[in-house]
């Protein structure tokens, strides 16, 4: 399964809804988890800590939707 965990939009929402460790269970677990770039940058968590555990960083939150089969987020989806 892909599993995509795009930017929280929303205004002061600064959680993302994977962390590193819940990443690298899932992609030992056999799935690809797509995450947005600077996506963890609000709760200290850098690109390279989640491609380090196996997470693939895309740039373009549209690529993540398109792309991913789950998606994970903190909040509701909001049109941006």
């Amino acid at each position: 399964m892909i599993i995509g965990c795009p930017s929280e939009i929303k205004v002061r929402e600064y959680r993302v809804g994977l962390v590193p460790a819940a990443v690298k269970a899932l992609v030992s677990d056999g799935h690809t988890v797509l995450i947005e770039s600077h996506a963890g940058v609000g709760s200290g968590i850098s690109n390279e800590q989640y491609k380090a555990v196996g997470a693939e960083i895309i740039d373009s939150p549209e690529t993540i939707w398109k792309r991913a089969d789950m998606i994970c987020k903190v909040k509701e989806p909001l049109e941006s």
